[in-house]
């Protein structure tokens, strides 16, 4: 046989695309083509599988060979197509049967002596052979990807030499076993947070926060305990499902990042310096991959020194807070990432960080504090639910022995409820509501829309602000057990709103 086909996949964005790797060996001069749209890195691939197959005592056939990549429009990069040109030609060469490699998709790398290197995306890859019912065969080193999914038909092996000792001895590869079961969360990290003294309406503000997954931003002075907040709102929210894990395995398997089987439905936290660049947080590059809000999808992004960041980066997710997802586009193809996330953003008042502090004098003139909140765009602010004031604590808060007893394992429990609620009745979390699903959902009697109407004059808020105050009495509903919203309900979510912050912005 002079001609072979052998299956792989291409990584784009986070999906697998479905490659044929097509090879032909004709008479002539001796060489070796690879078409199909190849970078650099594929098209160095004829150095690594001619070393492979010589070093792994396999004939290397002095013939022309040519391997096209098809589809030919998509491109391809990396070395994840070595191991699947490597048997294609051997197929084509006759060294080995076709039929061996019927329904297998192949991915791999190949080092010079025949050994077999982890490829990026595998979960993707995996996910996609499932789809199509196919076999897969990947590196040894992605099998803690192959464990993750446990897909019975998936396969590892850690050298070319060792899958043709398979070949011709006959046996089968052995299938990779399921993941291990999963680490349930430690809920004894909980027990240091009601060491957030006072604080009691910021401490309410994030257990809605996280019993809904509306975004949150919290304004005060250093040292007022807005980071400690931020952690207990972190160890508040409940593990992944199954579906939701495996995409975030998978975008963390695109990204080149380790998976561990251990912890594999833990929530992603992201938390990204002031420095980070637009295209850092939403994600391109040459090679486009994914940003910070597509590695927190499912999870939290938290942003520390929200005015600090460029008023550029922060406008950039603007378009993923209402969507979910972003789009990168390039000359010839653009990717998708999701990135479902819940923005968590922290930031003083001020530049000197005093201006609501009474125990420190603000340096501030109030030129500089408006050129410091012009920094955050109205719009941004309209796509965050909750916008609260933490206040500084007198030395005598924090020194007392506080009274107030929270049992956050309840607390956590109580969250986990609320959203499983939503889940059922909804399919999402109440803050991912269309404005469609928000009429069906979450409706307002006649009283509770002209208190909503009056208080949207008053507060001056847009249409975006207003639908997402009713987003968050329905939470605050469900939270408290309710199954319709009430006027307290209401009122409480409107209250979120009437940060004197959001006033000294948008005036």
């Amino acid at each position: 046989m002079s001609l072979a086909t052998i299956h792989s996949r291409a990584l784009l964005g986070v999906d697998a695309i479905a490659v044929t790797v097509e090879t032909h060996l004709s008479n002539g001069l001796p060489g070796f083509a690879i078409v199909g749209l190849p970078e650099t890195a594929v098209k160095e691939s004829k150095e690594r599988v001619r070393s492979a197959i010589i070093n792994s005592g396999l004939a290397f056939p002095n013939r022309r060979i040519t391997v096209n990549l098809a589809p030919a429009d998509l491109p391809k990069a990396g070395g994840r197509y070595d191991l699947a040109i490597a048997l294609s030609i051997l197929v084509a060469s006759g060294q080995i049967e076709s039929r061996l490699l019927a329904d297998m998709e192949v991915l791999g790398e190949l080092a010079l002596d025949g050994r077999t290197r982890e490829v990026q995306g595998a979960v993707a890859a995996i996910l996609g052979a499932k789809k199509n019912s196919n076999k897969i065969l990947l590196p040894a080193a992605n099998r803690g990807e192959l464990e993750l999914v446990g897909y019975t038909r998936s396969f590892c092996v850690s050298s070319l030499l060792e899958l043709l000792q398979h070949f011709a001895s006959g046996a089968e590869l052995q299938a990779c076993t399921g993941r291990k079961q999963a680490n349930q969360v430690n809920d004894t990290a909980c027990d240091g947070f009601p060491q957030v003294k006072g604080q009691s309406l910021a401490k309410r503000a994030v257990q809605i926060a996280a019993a809904g997954g509306h975004n949150l931003l919290m304004v005060g002075p250093p040292g007022s305990g807005k980071t400690l907040l931020a952690n207990l709102l972190i160890a508040l929210l409940p593990n992944l499902d199954e579906t939701e894990a495996l995409e975030v395995a998978t975008i963390k398997s695109a990204a080149r990042m380790s998976i561990s089987n251990s912890d594999w439905n833990r929530r992603s936290i992201r938390n990204p310096h002031h420095t980070a660049t637009a295209v850092a947080l939403v994600g391109g590059g040459n090679r486009v991959s994914p940003g910070e809000i597509s590695l927190a999808h499912r999870g939290v992004l938290f942003l520390d020194e929200l005015t600090e960041f460029k008023p550029s980066v922060l406008d950039a997710l603007r378009e993923p807070l209402e969507s979910g997802e972003i789009t990168v586009s390039r000359a010839n193809y653009s990717v998708k990432f999701p990135a479902n996330f819940q923005l968590l953003a922290a930031m003083n008042p001020c530049p000197c960080g005093y201006a609501s502090d009474p125990r420190h004098e603000c340096r501030c003139t109030e030129d500089r504090i408006d050129r410091y909140l012009s920094r955050l765009s109205g719009p941004l602010l309209d796509r965050l639910d909750l916008i609260i004031e933490v206040p500084a604590l007198s030395q005598a808060e924090l020194l007392q022995e506080s009274d107030e007893v929270m049992d956050w394992k309840q607390v956590r429990h109580k969250v986990s409820q609320c959203r499983e609620r939503q889940t059922q009745r909804e399919g999402k979390l109440n803050a991912e509501l269309s404005l469609v699903e928000l009429g069906e959902y979450c409706r307002l009697n006649k009283s509770l829309n002209k208190l909503l109407a009056t208080s949207m004059d008053k507060l001056g808020l847009s249409a975006r602000a207003t639908h997402r105050v009713i987003k968050m009495a329905k939470t605050i509903a469900d939270y408290e057990g309710s199954g319709e919203i009430r006027e307290r309900d209401l009122m409480e979510a409107v209250s979120y709103r009437r940060c004197q912050f959001i006033k000294s912005i948008i005036r």
